[in-house]
């Protein structure tokens, strides 16, 4: 048995189990093992400790939305550089879309993406298949051998699922499979906001008619979220989640920040980003997913109209929306639980919680240390975000990713915070 790390004397917030208040927590072997409130102390003396005096601890954020690049776009982000920044921003378990070269269609480069996760060991990879071959919105995947390769939904991200006819296929499969179809809701013909919501409104009919799931990505509209409510309201199964971006910047940020804030689905109006917090809080909205989106500076430079669409966002998320709990906008336990649990029982895995047992995944964050968001300082590939020059309130710290520890606290080592 190896030595075990106390975590000591945190906040503790965990919404899977309750939680709230301070205590401490022992890992061993990449395991949670024991959790305490108060000033209780584990039995034995066989661990080094940390203090974490007035910081929180959660469990490990989970993003079911973001772009990894590899294989085909190396120069955007790999699954190392990529893994790398999940972990700065807090991530433990990242779901990695399928808009790759060659695209994420067949056992093959799924097992691609799993091994060069594997290898890295940073976080959890968990692999999204495409729902048609090639992207090409015409035949659909072999969804079985997909599910059976390890991928934990499917999307044709980039673009919305082509016809009602490929889409019926894809919801017939989901159901039997119990993997979400995940739509980019976009009509290229009939514009935004109209174009997002009228992909909405055919998805959940389609659910509705096959019994299917289906997963509203990135959702961005007012209208949008009235129709996921109404439809959860009728008991169709359908899930949805939200970006740090949409609910938290206007397309008013266009116009200092120009082609950085060129994002897709666009950004929308105050009245857009006040119902998608409100569908967030009443549970309509289910997660908050990054959408993280890196490009080279060179993708996003020239015309607005040629340039790359999207936003590096692993590592601003936590000070994105910590701006909301610091305005009052949501609870910290209203964002944690959107970050963990809620992304857990979509994967339907046990992630998310600091219950003992459990992957020792875990994030420590200073919700009100103030940062300079500098893109020099990124790992991620991508320097591309509207947020730079911007001062953030709240910051991860330390990482700890199935009993790993990475410390983001300038250049000191874990052992420095030994005490």
């Amino acid at each position: 048995m190896t030595k075990g790390l106390l975590i000591r004397d945190g906040r503790l917030i965990d919404p899977s189990q309750k939680i709230d208040g301070i205590g401490s927590l022992l890992i061993r072997d990449g395991k949670i093992v024991w959790l305490a409130l108060g000033e209780l102390f584990p039995p034995g003396f066989d661990y080094d400790v940390l203090l974490v005096n007035g910081l929180i601890v959660s469990p490990g954020f989970i993003d079911f939305h973001c772009h990894l690049r590899e294989p085909g776009f190396g120069t955007k982000e790999t699954i190392s550089t990529g893994g790398w920044a999940a972990a700065k921003g807090g991530f433990t378990t990242i779901c990695c879309m399928p808009n790759t070269k060659p695209p994420l269609d067949n056992k093959r480069t799924i097992k691609y993406v799993k091994s060069k996760a594997d290898k890295e060991k940073v976080v959890r990879v968990l692999p999204i298949g495409c729902v048609s071959v090639g992207r090409k919105g015409e035949a659909l995947v072999d969804m079985k051998a997909l599910a059976k390769a390890g991928v934990v939904g499917f999307s044709d991200d980039g673009d919305p699922v082509r016809t009602a006819k490929l889409m019926i296929a894809a919801l017939t499969d989901s159901r039997e499979l119990g993997l979400p179809v995940i739509d980019h809701c976009e009509d290229p013909v009939g514009g935004a906001p109209k174009g997002e919501e009228k992909i909405v409104a055919r998805d959940i009919k389609l659910a509705d008619k096959t019994g299917g799931w289906v997963h509203i990505a990135h959702v961005s509209t007012a209208g949008s979220v009235r129709l996921i409510r109404e439809a959860k309201a009728k008991g169709i199964r359908v899930t949805a989640e939200v970006t740090p971006h949409h609910l938290t910047l206007t397309k008013e940020a266009l116009k200092k920040s120009g082609t950085l804030a060129k994002v897709n689905p666009p950004l929308r109006t105050k009245r857009d980003v006040q119902a998608l917090i409100q569908g967030l809080k009443e549970g309509v909205i289910d997660i908050i997913a990054t959408d993280h989106a890196p490009h080279t500076l060179r993708d996003k430079q020239g015309d607005f109209a040629s340039a790359a669409s999207g936003i590096s966002g692993f590592e601003t998320a936590l000070g994105s929306l910590m701006g909301l709990v610091h305005s009052g906008s949501l609870t910290i336990n209203e964002m944690i639980a959107c970050l963990t649990i809620k992304p857990a029982q979509i994967l339907g895995k046990q992630l998310g919680s600091l219950a003992v047992g459990t992957a020792a995944d875990i994030t420590i964050f200073d919700p009100n240390k103030e940062w300079l968001v500098d893109v020099n300082q990124f790992v991620s590939k991508g320097k591309n975000t509207p947020l730079a020059g911007s001062i953030q309130k709240g910051k991860v710290v330390v990482t700890i990713s199935a009993g790993e520890h990475f410390v983001w606290r300038g250049r000191e080592k874990l052992e420095a915070n030994f005490r």
